[in-house]
């Protein structure tokens, strides 16, 4: 894996997390009641599989 692969999957990664992040706070009705603990540990996770998936799937935009 080169240093272009981990590149693209870092921000694939960083895309990923931010979606699921932005997706989840709508949930909560008003900012204060968001729980921000399984915001970011939901797309914690997100980001890791979107590593994983990229490892195993590799990336289109990498040859």
């Amino acid at each position: 894996m080169t240093k272009q692969f981990w590149k693209a999957a870092g921000v694939r990664m960083v895309k990923t997390a931010a979606q699921t992040a932005l997706a989840l706070i709508p949930a909560a009705g008003m900012l204060q009641d968001v729980s921000w603990g399984v915001v970011l540990s939901t797309a914690a996770l997100s980001a890791l599989a979107s590593l994983l998936t990229s490892i195993v799937a590799g990336l289109p935009e990498v040859d």
